[in-house]
């Protein structure tokens, strides 16, 4: 078997570490959100209807900024969810040079959805898998990974009614 060179290498690879760990959530974000919701809808893409439902109408610069993520990235991203009928975008009243980017009746409709069912169910579930973590940095990222493996988070969600969103999302903002 091949040496993880990542795991290995400990901080000098956090970076690649942390983009590998992302990865697999968001690629087991994905498939509970098609057996959850129906929708193939980009892991990604969530935060950004995320952001608009809480913010509601906001720059592609101020998306980027909720998200901490690049204007490019943003960008593509609103794109997609323009073209799947999601957002829409309307010049702003007072600087019409600013391109505000909202959510359509579909797009609040799927919000709706989402925080009724997945949102909930993925917040429980890597919070499971996060739950057992300890030790350093490093040795914790390990753990994750192994839980990740050991228990995707197809299979650490309910198959019973979700938790309250609004709820939730209180709770987990104590803990930041």
């Amino acid at each position: 078997m091949v040496e993880d060179v990542v795991r290995a290498l400990g901080y000098g690879t956090l970076g690649s570490r942390l983009k590998r760990i992302g990865e697999k959530l968001q690629a087991q974000t994905e498939e509970v959100g098609v057996q959850l919701t129906g929708a193939d809808l980009p892991a990604s893409h969530n935060p950004v209807l995320a952001a608009l439902d809480r913010n509601g109408p906001l720059s592609i610069g101020q998306i980027a900024e909720a998200l901490g993520q690049s204007q490019p990235g943003v960008t593509r991203m609103v794109n997609s969810l323009r073209t799947a009928g999601l957002v829409v975008g309307h010049a702003d009243e007072t600087d019409r040079r600013i391109n505000r980017i909202a959510l359509t009746k579909t797009g609040e409709a799927l919000v709706h959805h989402l925080q009724e069912t997945f949102w909930p169910q993925i917040m429980v579930a890597v919070k499971d898998a996060c739950s057992d973590l300890n030790g350093s940095l490093l040795q914790q990222l390990s753990q994750l990974e192994e839980a990740l493996e050991d228990v995707p988070l197809k299979k650490r969600c309910s198959q019973s009614d979700s938790p309250n969103w609004a709820v939730l999302t209180r709770e987990m903002e104590k803990d930041v």
